[in-house]
C-alpha cells in the first residue's frame, strides 16, 4: 500500500477528529498496542427502504505492533457501493496529514485461486502511523437494495473508547434488535424517528496468545438490527423463521432439477434401495466431483447459482454444492434443506437471529421409522423430522458425519414456515480416532528399530488424507519426518505403506519401519529409556488467569499399545506407575508391564466435550501435567551382573 501523503496545514483535519484525539486513556495492561478512540456509525434509511451506513472510527497507536491496527481498509461491491471515503491522520509530532483519492489503494481477488468475488476494497496505510499517532476516516456507503439488516460489531481485537450506532427512520418504519453476547442495551430516543445506542470503554477481545482460544466472533459483542416498512416487500426480519423464510425465496428457484441432473441421480442410484446407500452416492458425487470454486457478485454472496448451471460446470461454492445435493436428491423422492451457518463454533447465537455466517450446508430428511448405525450427525426439528446433517465442502468428512467445527453449534434450518434454528450434535470420541501399534527390538547401546502402524479415523485423519492424495513424495517424507523428530533425535524411516487413502469410512492406515539410534541412554550399567515412544498430546496451556471459554476443538480418542523386547542381560529396575485420571470432560490412563523379556506400554486419551467454562481451566492444566509426566517418564533397565 502507499505510504506516500500530501502534508496539509492545520484544518486538514476535521474537529471531530481532534475532539477524539483528546480522550483520556484508561490504563491499558501493557500488551495493548492500539486503541479506538472513536467508533461512530449512523444508519439512515430512506422512504424507499434503501440505507446508507455513515462510519467514522480514530485509533490510537500505542506500540510499533498496533501500526497494523491502524490500517483503513473498507469492502464494497456493485450492490454496496462507496459513496465517499475520506482519511486523515495525525503523526506522534502533531503533524497532520489528508490523503487524495489517488493514494487510496483499490484491490479486488478476481480470478485469484479458487475464488471470484466481485467483492472490492479500498485501502490505505497513512503516515504518521507510529506509537503516538492517529488514523482517522469517515466514510459513506450504500447497503445492498435487498438488506434489511445490519450489524454492529461494537466489540474487536483491540479496546475502544466510544463506541455508537444510530438509526434514522422514515415515518412508517419500525426496527427492533437482537444482542450476540452481550445483554441489551435500551437506545436513546433523539425523536423524529432516530435512536442511538452509546458504549464506553468496551474492552478487547485480545486472543491472540490464549491457549485453547475460541474464535473471536465467538465472544465478541454485536448488535444486528433489523427494519422494515411499508415500502419494503421482503424485510428479512428478527426471527430465525423469518430468516428462513427470506433465504427460501431466494433460493427456491435455484434448486430445481434439470433432465440432465435426474439421469446422472438415477446413474449414481442405481441397484441400490437402501436409503443411506442413495444418498451416500449422492452426496459423494458432489462432495468428490463438483469442485469448490467461489463465484460471487452482488447478492452472488448469498443466493446459490442453478442447479442445474452447478451441474454442468462442474462447480460451486458451499451454497451450490448443498444446492445441488439438494435438486439431485428431489429426483429420487428425498427431501432435503439448506443450512445456513457458521464455520466457527460459537458464532450463530440461537437467541439472537442475525443474517451474520459464512457458510451453507446441507440437512437430508431422514424416513420415518428409517434407522443406520451409519448416521451418525442426526438432528430432529421442532416438527419431528429427522435430519442428517451433510457438509459436502469439507471433503474428507465421511458421509454420515459431520467436521469438528461445526459440531455443538448453531444453524438455520432453511424449511419456509417450518425455518428454525438447530443445534448440531455432538459425536462420539470414537468417530474421531487414532490407534498406534508397534512392536520395538530394544539394543543395548540405546538403538531401537521395530515396524509401527497407525490407524487415523474422522477429522483426525484429514490432513494425512489431503497430503497423500495432493502432496507430492518430498512432502509426504518432510512431513513424516518432522513428525518424528518430536520424539527421536536420529532415525531412518523406510518401507512406508499408506492405505484407504480416498475411503473416507475406512481408517487411514500407516505402516512403516524405524531405526532411531540413541534412544535408550545409558548411565553406567543402567540403560532408561522411555515407554511412550513416540506420538504426543501435548495440550500447550499457559499459566495466564483464564476469562474466555476453553476450546478443546474436538472430541476424540487417542490408543497407543507398543513392545519394547528388552536387550539380553538387561532387567527391569524401576517401571513407570500406571496413571488414570477421568476429569469428566476428558480420561486418560496409562500402563507399563513386563511380559517375560518384553516392556509393554498402552495408554488411552479420551475427550468428550468440545468447550469448558473458563473456571474449569485449573482442571485443563492438572490433566495436562498428568499426560507430560507420563509421557516423559522413563524405564530404568539395570544389566545383570
Amino acid at each position: 500500500m502507499t505510504q506516500r501523503s500530501a502534508l496539509a496545514g492545520k484544518d486538514s483535519v476535521p474537529d471531530w477528529v481532534r475532539t477524539a484525539a483528546q480522550h483520556t486513556l484508561p490504563t491499558y495492561p501493557a500488551t495493548t498496542n492500539a486503541v479506538v478512540l472513536l467508533d461512530d456509525t449512523t444508519l439512515t434509511v430512506s422512504p424507499d427502504g434503501h440505507a446508507v451506513e455513515h462510519h467514522r472510527r480514530a485509533v490510537k497507536i500505542l506500540r510499533q505492533a498496533g501500526r497494523d491496527d491502524a490500517d483503513v481498509v473498507v469492502q464494497f461491491d456493485k450492490d454496496s457501493k462507496i459513496l465517499s471515503l475520506h482519511i486523515w491522520s495525525i503523526g506522534a509530532d502533531g503533524h497532520e496529514y489528508a490523503m487524495k483519492d489517488n493514494e487510496i489503494l483499490e484491490f479486488g481477488y478476481e480470478g485469484g485461486g479458487g475464488l471470484y468475488d466481485d467483492a472490492r476494497y479500498k485501502a490505505a496505510r497513512p503516515p504518521g502511523r507510529d506509537p503516538g499517532g492517529i488514523v482517522a476516516y469517515e466514510c459513506d456507503q450504500r447497503l445492498p437494495g435487498y438488506m434489511t439488516e445490519d450489524d454492529w460489531i461494537f466489540q474487536g481485537s483491540i479496546p475502544s473508547v466510544s463506541q455508537s450506532f444510530t438509526i434514522a427512520l422514515p415515518p412508517g418504519f419500525t426496527f427492533g434488535t437482537n444482542w450476540v453476547h452481550h445483554k441489551p442495551l435500551a437506545p436513546i430516543d433523539l425523536e423524529n424517528q432516530r435512536w442511538r445506542w452509546e458504549f464506553k470503554d468496551v474492552p478487547a477481545v485480545d486472543l491472540k496468545k490464549v491457549s485453547m482460544a475460541p474464535s473471536e466472533g465467538a465472544i465478541a459483542g454485536r448488535m444486528a438490527i433489523h427494519f422494515e416498512g411499508p415500502t419494503i416487500p421482503s424485510p428479512v426480519g428478527g426471527t430465525w423463521q423469518s430468516i428462513g423464510e427470506w433465504y427460501q425465496q431466494l433460493a427456491k428457484d435455484r434448486l430445481v432439477a434439470t433432465p440432465e441432473i435426474a439421469a446422472k441421480a438415477a446413474s449414481l442410484t442405481a441397484g441400490k434401495t437402501d436409503f443411506y446407500d442413495k444418498t451416500e452416492a449422492i452426496a459423494e458425487f458432489v462432495q468428490k466431483d463438483i469442485r469448490y470454486f467461489v463465484i460471487e457478485q452482488g447478492i452472488g454472496g448469498l443466493q446459490p447459482h442453478a442447479a442445474g448451471d452447478i451441474f454442468r460446470n462442474r462447480y460451486g461454492d458451499c451454497k451450490d454444492k448443498a444446492t445441488l445435493i439438494s435438486a439431485m436428491l428431489s429426483t429420487l423422492g428425498v427431501h432435503s434443506a439448506l443450512v445456513m451457518v457458521d464455520t466457527n463454533r460459537g458464532f450463530v447465537d440461537p437467541d439472537a437471529p442475525s443474517l451474520m455466517g459464512n457458510h451453507v450446508i446441507a440437512a437430508i430428511e431422514i424416513p420415518k421409522g428409517y434407522e443406520s448405525p451409519k448416521l451418525k450427525s442426526v438432528v430432529t426439528a421442532k416438527t419431528g423430522r429427522r435430519y442428517l446433517i451433510f457438509d459436502p465442502t469439507w471433503d474428507k468428512t465421511a458421509f454420515g458425519q459431520l467436521e469438528h467445527n461445526l459440531q455443538g453449534g448453531y444453524g438455520v434450518l432453511v424449511e419456509g414456515n417450518d425455518s428454525q434454528v438447530i443445534q448440531f450434535p455432538v459425536l462420539s470420541p470414537t468417530l474421531n480416532t487414532i490407534h498406534r501399534s508397534a512392536s520395538f527390538q530394544l539394543l543395548e547401546d540405546g538403538s531401537l528399530k521395530g515396524s509401527i502402524t497407525e490407524k487415523r479415523f474422522g477429522d483426525l485423519s484429514e490432513h494425512r488424507r489431503r497430503l497423500y492424495t495432493s502432496g507430492n513424495a518430498k512432502e509426504q517424507q518432510e512431513f513424516l519426518d518432522h513428525v518424528l523428530q518430536q520424539d527421536f533425535t536420529s532415525f531412518k524411516v523406510a518401507d512406508v505403506k499408506v492405505e484407504n487413502v480416498e475411503s473416507l469410512n475406512k481408517e487411514l492406515t500407516t505402516t512403516y519401519t524405524l531405526e532411531a539410534s540413541r534412544f535408550g541412554k545409558t548411565m553406567g550399567g543402567l540403560l532408561m529409556v522411555r515407554p511412550r515412544v513416540l506420538g504426543r498430546q501435548d495440550l500447550e496451556l499457559d499459566h495466564e488467569p483464564r476469562t474466555v471459554p476453553i476450546d478443546l476443538k474436538q472430541t476424540m480418542q487417542v490408543q497407543d499399545d507398543y513392545s519394547i523386547e528388552l536387550p539380553a542381560g538387561y532387567a527391569v529396575d524401576e517401571i513407570p506407575d500406571p496413571v488414570s485420571i477421568d476429569m469428566g470432560f476428558a480420561a486418560y490412563t496409562s500402563s507399563s508391564k513386563m511380559d517375560g523379556n518384553t516392556l509393554r506400554y498402552t495408554r488411552t486419551y479420551t475427550v468428550r466435550e468440545l468447550t469448558l467454562p473458563p473456571e474449569r481451566y485449573g482442571e485443563l492444566q492438572k490433566l495436562a501435567t498428568v499426560i507430560s509426566n507420563d509421557e516423559q517418564s522413563s524405564a530404568v533397565l539395570k544389566k545383570k551382573q
